[in-house]
């Protein structure tokens, strides 16, 4: 397969999608019957804009694999009590492992010029979690004596966060949305410089807001001008970024496209609202091609914001695929 991470030009992310689509075809077995659900015959797709997107659901009904390798990890999501987990089977995670490293260095520089703090709770209190992987893979790397992760100890780690700002450290703090404002209503801290990250996710703890609310409540209690975000999940090897206003760059590698809400074969113009569906060439043992729950919308320089999800999206199923 070509080297996805080196690509410089859309033309060879073309050429990538198509060599990885034919695999994928031929190989993902779920994805091949799929295909023929719809009638979608893979040798009469000729360019990326005619790819069907898997639905995102089947990774919680299906085991989607492109190679007979067994596993090296199994990324489950969170989920509700008594909801369907989605499984992701990794056969390379060093593949996973390139990816993260690679898009994280582009959008923030080396780890290893970073404190890096995490405030994850919900996501240390379980296994199987991608995220909790990448980030302490990215603590491994980070030569910062202060980095690690934090769990319900506000008092330290508003500490350690008035030590990283007295020393002028560059500082991440990456944390569940809920778990932030818990800290800030509690400990709020002037720290200007200070990159915070939040992986969104209220997990039932707080009511639900919308993103300028939130980002207004964690920007006065941090008293940072932006609050970053990471969008990725379990289906995903890849992440998009965001360094302010909810607005994502997604790396080389990876590329978002809205569908219609009514049509979900119809890819919709720039600047309109549908579903998100993502091409995440990193997924080459799996599925590169998935339609997922989110609602969002494309910008003109390629960027793309997220709106919210499908109503009953966690139970709609991979309905074409149970037999």
């Amino acid at each position: 397969m070509v080297e996805i991470f080196s690509m410089q030009t859309p033309q060879a992310f073309e050429d990538a999608c198509m060599e990885t689509f034919y695999f994928q075809a031929k190989h993902c077995a779920v994805y091949s019957e799929y295909l023929s659900l719809i009638h979608v015959n893979p040798k009469a797709v000729q360019q990326p804009g005619n790819i069907p997107f898997l639905p995102i659901e089947c990774f919680k009904s299906h085991r989607i694999t492109a190679t007979s390798k067994e596993p090296q990890i199994v990324f489950s999501s969170s989920g509700t009590t008594g909801s369907v987990q989605s499984k992701h089977y990794v056969a390379d995670i060093a593949l996973y492992e390139q990816s993260f490293r690679t898009a994280f260095e582009q959008f923030y520089g080396a780890a290893a010029d970073t404190a890096i703090i995490a405030l994850l709770p919900s996501y240390s209190e379980r296994t199987g979690s991608s995220l909790i992987y990448m980030v302490d893979d990215l603590i491994r790397q980070s030569n910062h004596p202060h980095s690690g992760y934090f769990l319900h100890n506000h008092d330290e780690l508003h500490q350690v966060l008035l030590e990283l700002k007295d020393q002028h450290a560059k500082t991440l703090l990456i944390g569940v949305t809920y778990a932030l404002l818990d800290f800030v209503e509690n400990r709020p801290i002037d720290f200007p410089e200070l990159i915070v990250m939040e992986t969104g996710g209220m997990k039932g703890r707080r009511r639900e807001m919308i993103r300028e609310e939130l980002h207004e409540q964690l920007c006065k209690g941090f008293n940072v001008s932006h609050i970053h975000s990471e969008y990725g999940m379990t289906e995903l090897l890849s992440q998009a970024y965001s360094k302010g206003d909810g607005l994502f760059h997604c790396p080389p590698w990876m590329q978002i496209h809205i569908r219609d809400t009514n049509d979900p074969f119809a890819i919709l113009a720039t600047g309109r609202t549908g579903g998100i569906n993502i091409i995440d060439l990193a997924n080459i043992h799996s599925c590169a091609f998935i339609a997922t729950q989110d609602l969002g919308k494309k910008h003109p320089d390629g960027r793309f914001e997220v709106l919210g999800r499908f109503d009953q999206s966690d139970i709609r199923g991979c309905n074409l695929l149970v037999q």
